[in-house]
């Protein structure tokens, strides 16, 4: 069964996040990376795979990157996309969900100058 005990990001990741923190002004990072992970997951086309460095002092608990409650829904979304991405997790969770996180950080840096981006963002229909 799939478990995440916490998600540490990279330096890069972390340069990012400060930065959509100032256009935002969402203040916490697991915020931030729920958004881009949801982001990133809406998309149709599996991540790019790539290595992923552990860098930054950036760490949460799953718990906390889920907002405390919400774990087993996100658990579920991942388990269902990487279903449709054909990937098999059972022992690599982390590395999956830490590439959607970093793609859609990098989604927002390149998309997002202010919050009302965000939800412009989530609400395009493809």
């Amino acid at each position: 069964d799939m478990a995440i005990e916490s998600i540490r990001l990279s330096e890069k990741e972390r340069l990012q996040l400060i930065t959509l923190k100032k256009r935002t002004k969402i203040e916490n990072w697991n915020t931030l990376c729920r958004w881009a992970l949801c982001i990133s997951l809406a998309e149709k086309s599996p991540p790019p795979h790539e290595e992923l460095s552990s860098d930054s002092n950036i760490e949460m608990t799953w718990k906390t990157f889920t907002g405390g409650g919400n774990e087993e829904i996100y658990l579920a979304l991942l388990k269902m996309r990487a279903s449709q991405d054909e990937v098999v997790i059972s022992n690599n969770e982390l590395a999956y969900v830490r590439l959607h996180i970093n793609r859609g950080i990098s989604y927002l840096i390149s998309t997002t100058t202010n919050i009302v981006d965000i939800f412009d963002n989530c609400s395009k229909d493809d």
